[in-house]
C-alpha cells in the first residue's frame, strides 16, 4: 500500500516522469510502463494514482498550464505599465521551463493528439485563449481595440512559432532570441500607430506610404 502523505509526491513524480518520457519520443506513444519506470514506481502505483494513461496525460497538460499560470501571474505583479506587462507576458512564454527541449516536444505532441482528442484540444485551447487575454489586456491601453485584436494575435502567432522553430535542433532558437523577436514585432506596431483623427488621445496604424 502506498504510504500516507505520499500520493502528492508520487502523482507530481508521475507527471514530470510523463513529461520527459514523451519528450524523449517526441510523441505520445508511450506506455505507462515507460512512465513508471521513468518515476521509479511500479505500473500498478501508476495505474493506482491515475488510473489510465489517459488521465495522466490529461494532467500532464493541467501541469504545464497551471506552471504557466503561476510564472505569469507573478511576472504580472511585478510589472508597473501595460508596456512592462506586456514584455513580462512576452518574456513568460519564453522562460526556461517552458523553452526546455523535453517541454517543447511534449508541448507538440499534445497538440498533434488535440486533432483527434477533444478534450487535449480543449486544454489547448485554454491556453491559447489566455495568452491572447494577457497580451490585449494590456495592448488596449495602447491601441485602439482593432489594432490591439491584430497585435495581439500577430504576437501569440509568433510566440508558438518560434516553439516550432525551438524544436528544429538543426536551427535552434534561443530564449532571449525569441523574446528579442517578439519583442521588436510589437515595438514595430506600436511604432507605427499614429495620433488619432478622433483626438480623443488614442491611435491608430498609420497608412502606409506605399499606397
Amino acid at each position: 500500500m502506498p504510504k500516507v502523505g505520499m500520493e502528492p509526491v508520487r502523482r507530481k513524480a508521475l507527471v514530470d516522469a510523463a513529461l520527459r518520457v514523451i519528450g524523449d519520443h517526441g510523441s505520445l506513444a508511450v506506455t505507462m510502463s515507460d512512465i513508471a519506470r521513468q518515476a521509479g514506481v511500479s505500473p500498478a502505483l501508476a495505474h493506482h494514482y491515475f488510473g489510465s494513461k489517459e488521465q495522466l496525460l490529461i494532467e500532464t497538460i493541467r501541469s504545464l498550464l497551471r506552471q504557466l499560470r503561476r510564472d505569469t501571474v507573478a511576472a504580472l505583479k511585478a510589472a508597473r505599465t501595460p508596456r512592462e506587462r506586456l514584455s513580462a507576458v512576452i518574456r513568460v512564454s519564453f522562460h526556461a521551463d517552458q523553452f526546455a527541449p523535453e517541454t517543447i516536444a511534449a508541448w507538440l505532441a499534445f497538440y498533434a493528439e488535440a486533432q483527434r482528442s477533444e478534450e487535449t484540444r480543449r486544454f489547448l485551447v485554454i491556453y491559447a485563449r489566455r495568452l491572447r487575454s494577457n497580451l490585449l489586456a494590456d495592448l488596449k491601453a495602447l491601441l485602439p481595440a482593432d489594432a490591439a485584436e491584430r497585435v495581439a494575435e500577430g504576437a501569440a502567432a509568433m510566440i508558438d512559432g518560434l516553439y516550432i522553430r525551438r524544436s528544429l535542433k538543426s536551427a535552434p532558437i534561443g530564449i532571449e532570441a525569441s523574446i528579442a523577436l517578439t519583442e521588436d514585432y510589437v515595438n514595430a506596431l506600436l511604432a507605427g500607430a499614429s495620433p488619432s483623427p478622433t483626438g480623443e488621445g488614442k491611435t491608430t496604424f498609420a497608412p502606409s506610404k506605399d499606397k
